[in-house]
């Protein structure tokens, strides 16, 4: 696919906003860059975009009259992805959006001075991009994941899903700077539930095996990155081949085979990644826009990966799901 092609907007009625008609009138036409962390579309990327897309549109943004979306498949690698960010810089666009924490640091560094709002960030404040999520005091702003709540969260799940667990290992990519952040959080929660937990570092895809395999005996956390669900079909492969349970951070990992998931909804993230585009293009400055955090969190279950593990999920559990696979 060409890196420079647009997302078409199917454009509808909808009532704009005082600037928007103005940019309409004047013939003004903003520009502004989306980074992402695949090489191509993938399903649920395109669900995502579409939502972003509804977002603008509410807010009065119709790409071909008064907005263009200069959209760069980035990949993984870290140079790759901020080679993309200058290019988009030197277009040159009004911000661009990255999603997930690995893009947001390469959009900053690729990118520097330019708006950047982020999306699903995993620990803003931890990974530097803001100085606090109420004033983030740069030229970062956005959506995080609240992420070490989340897989605090995931660690619990699991407890309550086995209780008979005695510990809980977590898959990690290096390449994210809010690792030693998410583990320290996971550790409070895995001691106050009687867990010990284990903290394993992938590089690449090729240690994925090993990895897994150190994971035996008992459950698994599968932090969120990119090459985790480039590699979701293979890595759940692996948890069931060596009966680990493990939960996810997103439904495409259950509905693969994973046992279960929880995370906020990624609809969330992309409506309000709308909405920041929306302030910063009116002219608001990203530093005194406060990041936002998801409220709502969704688990899913499979039952028959949990038939397939041996394990009988507690009805209590279940009921707390919002949906499960059968």
């Amino acid at each position: 696919m060409d890196r420079r092609t647009f997302v078409t907007l199917v454009a509808g009625t909808c009532l704009l906003e005082p600037l928007a008609v103005r940019a309409q009138q004047t013939g003004k036409v903003f520009r502004i860059g989306l980074l992402a962390p695949y090489t191509e579309p993938t399903p649920g990327g395109r669900i995502d975009l579409e939502e972003f897309r509804l977002g603008l549109r509410d807010l009065g943004w119709v790409e071909g009259k008064n907005l263009l979306i200069e959209i760069r498949w980035a990949g993984l690698n870290p140079q790759r992805q901020r080679e993309l960010a200058a290019e988009l810089k030197a277009l040159p666009v009004a911000l661009i959006l990255a999603f997930g924490t690995a893009s947001i640091r390469a959009a900053r560094e690729g990118a520097p001075g330019l708006p950047i709002v982020m999306v699903n960030a995993g620990d803003p404040v931890g990974s530097k991009f803001v100085a606090s999520l109420a004033r983030p005091g740069g030229d970062l702003t956005g959506t995080s994941a609240a992420g070490a709540e989340v897989l605090s969260k995931q660690v619990e799940l699991l407890s309550a899903a086995v209780p008979q667990l005695k510990r809980v290992s977590t898959l990690m990519s290096s390449a994210n700077p809010a690792n030693g952040f998410f583990f320290d959080a996971m550790s409070l929660r895995a001691k106050t539930l009687g867990l010990r937990l284990d903290r394993i570092d992938v590089a690449a895809e090729g240690e994925l095996d090993g990895a897994i395999a150190r994971a035996k005996g008992g459950a698994l956390v599968v932090v969120n990155d990119p090459m985790f669900f480039r590699h979701r079909v293979r890595i759940i492969e692996l948890t069931l081949g060596s009966q680990v349970p493990s939960s996810f951070g997103g439904r495409e990992f259950v509905a693969a085979g994973g046992l279960m998931s929880y995370l906020s909804s990624n609809a969330w993230h992309w409506r309000s990644a709308a909405s920041f585009v929306d302030k910063i293009l009116k002219g608001a400055k990203p530093a005194d826009i406060p990041v936002e955090q998801p409220t709502k969190f969704e688990l899913v279950i499979n039952l028959k990966t949990a038939k397939a593990l041996g394990i009988t999920i507690p009805p209590s559990l279940l009921q707390r799901a919002d949906e499960v696979i059968q």
